[in-house]
């Protein structure tokens, strides 16, 4: 293996590791010392991938960018899935996030510590993406509006759930039924003339 090889593997090693205990734990789990114990590296080694913690927390973020531009993306490619569906697999992708990997998402959504040229061209790839699939339905015109309401209304609706606010015996629905609602307002207003 050659050096740049290695470095490649341990740098990666270095971010699964950093993503796993942010996942189990939350951003305050993740230390450089901790990750790259259990990437089985030298303590100095982390330190030559990453300035820091947060420039390792905003590399995980723009990765999880990417996973969602990259879902998209295929959401798009698939000819299976007619404009409206995909709208809605897009939406409820975000939400499957959101639960599964809470941390994750929560730092995806928070403005990094560090600049990172990186994290904001994957967070636009992932909205361009997600323009793309709008468009289909409601037309380039009215694209970006409509995406904007209807990614503020997933965010909200994770939001709400994560917090436990979003309670079935209260508001008699789900996440789901709400992206459902969202959706069918979306639709209709691109078949108006």
């Amino acid at each position: 293996m050659s050096r740049i090889e290695s470095a490649a593997v341990t740098r990666r090693a270095l971010l699964d590791q950093a993503a796993a205990l942010l996942d189990s734990g939350g951003p305050d789990a993740v230390t450089l010392r901790e990750v790259g114990a259990r990437a089985g590296v030298s303590r100095g080694a982390p330190y030559r991938h990453f300035a820091d913690k947060e420039s390792l927390l905003t590399t995980i973020a723009a990765e999880g960018w990417e996973r969602t531009g990259d879902h998209l993306h295929a959401l798009q490619a698939d000819p299976r899935l007619l404009p409206a569906d995909r709208m809605r697999a897009a939406l409820t992708g975000i939400i499957t996030i959101s639960r599964r990997q809470p941390h994750l998402y929560q730092l995806m959504f928070t403005t990094p510590a560090v600049d990172s040229t990186a994290l904001v061209r994957a967070a636009q790839r992932m909205c361009d993406e997600f323009l793309a699939i709008v468009a289909a339905v409601v037309g380039e015109q009215d694209a970006g509006r409509y995406a904007t309401v209807l990614l503020t209304g997933v965010h909200g609706a994770a939001g709400l759930e994560s917090s436990g606010l979003l309670h079935t015996d209260k508001w008699h629905t789900t996440a789901e039924e709400l992206i459902d609602t969202l959706l069918a307002t979306i639709v209709d207003a691109g078949r108006r003339p």
